[in-house]
């Protein structure tokens, strides 16, 4: 990856501008005036930045845009970038002038010209998102990304206000690191050894080996890495900040390495793309890596089953009766449905084991959500309101697009199985709802409960407000603002 480590939080000195490299980036309102540094920008530009503030092209501009002047006289920066953006702009508005930063972000880095913006944090943690960039495979000229240095009335104040910002840029990156890597490096063991490390973080870190799964009755986990050369594990990950007492809230994430589909084997076209598979578990590590950065006052455990899905002459196949540490038999189908398989013993487990407050799990589950949602929406699956709505709240707070689905007795009749207590796929019609109804099968009655199906914004087609196209990371912030705000108080 390729981002500015921290950024910089220095007092506004107007001596500074007319030497400063690379970017410049000054925040404008809407009306256009010019803030006292501005003015001092402008002086030195001979005008031009007043000029394109009266212009009708600032005028049009959206809240957190921005437009680069080239080349311009009287500085040593290479461009101004003039952003518009309100005193009263929202986070929203805030974070996308700072991507406007990032995205455009060189080698020499960039001066953002923030004042007193009461916003300033916002805007760093935007730039520091935006700008990063998935490098590690790349051996041409891959230049570092340089600084972002950010003048403002109160450096002391918002670099203590970005701190928390910082900790989360950490996680979200950190989970877009391990969705971008390719299978051959991010094994179930790299992945395991990667969670590991975050033990010098204060986080308890277990990994429970095949010969603990089986002992544990996980089969329905293990059948689907029967045919991989990586061993199948489970990672449990604790964070106890808060009461000693208190239930922890359970995250369960899917972390198929790299999925073939199995026997009933995907189509070759696209399928590069199934090294994201794991993107739920690569939420969950982030998400965790971000409250021990800082240092929430909350109990979370995050448990992650890690498998690869690969066709060999060990691979389950259609037609396969497996049973699930619950005890429940599964007919297998279709063995390209095998997130469920992985996520139902590991819900099971982690509410045998910990008695959590609730449990939300995340999985890239189906094509089906993505038909029904695009890759502007995460599929909501829950039988708790009121767990349901402060997760959609958090998600709207954080710009992480997130949808409500229906769940049904209704759906149920498309699991029957003749053989078994129930198939793992319920046809083409309702795939998503039907997939969050078998995982319902094994959450108990006493436990709140959201289902994320993430497969339509875990790796979307385009470039996001705050990503470059590539893993986004979605998720990491609207759950750790659902912690903040449901557990922290």
């Amino acid at each position: 990856m390729t981002i500015p480590a921290m950024p910089e939080f220095i007092e506004t000195d107007l001596e500074k501008l007319a030497e400063a490299e690379g970017r410049i980036a000054v925040l404008l309102g809407g009306e256009g005036r010019l803030t006292p540094p501005a003015r001092r920008l402008d002086r030195l530009m001979k005008g031009a930045l007043k000029r394109f503030a009266e212009s009708e092209a600032f005028s049009k501009m959206k809240p957190g845009e921005g437009v680069d002047l080239g080349w311009p006289v009287g500085l040593a920066a290479e461009t101004v970038q003039v952003i518009r953006l309100d005193r009263k702009a929202s986070v929203e508005e805030a974070r996308k002038a700072g991507a406007a930063v990032g995205k455009a972000l060189g080698e020499k880095g960039a001066l953002v010209i923030a004042g007193g913006h009461p916003k300033v944090a916002e805007i760093a943690f935007g730039a520091v998102l935006r700008a990063y960039d998935f490098t590690a495979h790349k051996t041409g000229d891959t230049k570092a990304k340089g600084p972002i240095r950010v003048m403002t009335a109160d450096p002391k104040g918002v670099e203590a206000e970005y701190a928390p910002l910082a900790a989360l840029a950490d996680g979200v990156i950190f989970a877009r690191d391990l969705v971008n890597e390719p299978a051959n490096v991010l094994t179930t063991t790299e992945f395991a050894a990667r969670i590991k490390e975050m033990e010098k973080l204060d986080l308890k870190v277990e990994v429970l080996e095949e010969k603990d799964l089986e002992k544990l009755g996980m089969r329905t986990l293990l059948a689907v890495g029967y045919g991989s050369e990586s061993p199948s594990k489970v990672v449990v990950i604790e964070w106890n900040g808060g009461q000693k007492d208190d239930a922890p809230l359970a995250l369960v994430g899917k972390g198929v390495v790299f999925d073939t589909g199995g026997i009933s084997i995907k189509p070759a076209g696209g399928m590069e793309e199934m090294t994201m598979d794991m993107g739920g578990a690569g939420v969950v590590a982030g998400v965790m890596r971000a409250l021990a950065l800082r240092k929430a006052k909350a109990n979370v455990v995050g448990l992650v089953g890690l498998v690869e899905n690969m066709p060999d002459g060990r691979a389950q196949r259609p037609g396969d009766i497996v049973r699930s540490m619950k005890g429940d038999t599964v007919e297998v189908i279709n063995t390209d449905a095998e997130g469920r398989l992985v996520l139902c013993d590991v819900m099971w487990y982690a509410q045998e084991r910990f008695k959590p407050r609730g449990m939300i799990d995340l999985a890239t589950l189906t094509g089906a959500i993505i038909i029904g949602l695009g890759h502007e929406n995460a599929g909501v699956f829950s039988n708790d309101d009121t767990l349901c709505d402060a997760f959609l709240k958090a998600a709207r707070a954080e710009g992480e697009g997130a949808w409500r689905m229906p769940l049904g007795e209704a759906y149920d009749k498309k699991l029957k199985s003749r053989i078994a207590d129930m198939k793992n796929v319920g046809g083409r019609p309702a795939g998503a709802i039907t997939a969050a109804q078998f995982l319902k099968r094994f959450v108990k009655d006493e436990t709140p409960w959201i289902h994320l199906d993430i497969a339509g914004v875990t790796l979307p087609p385009e470039e996001t407000p705050l990503a470059q196209k590539g893993a986004t990371g979605w998720g990491v912030m609207s759950l750790n603002r659902l912690v903040r705000e449901m557990l922290e108080g």
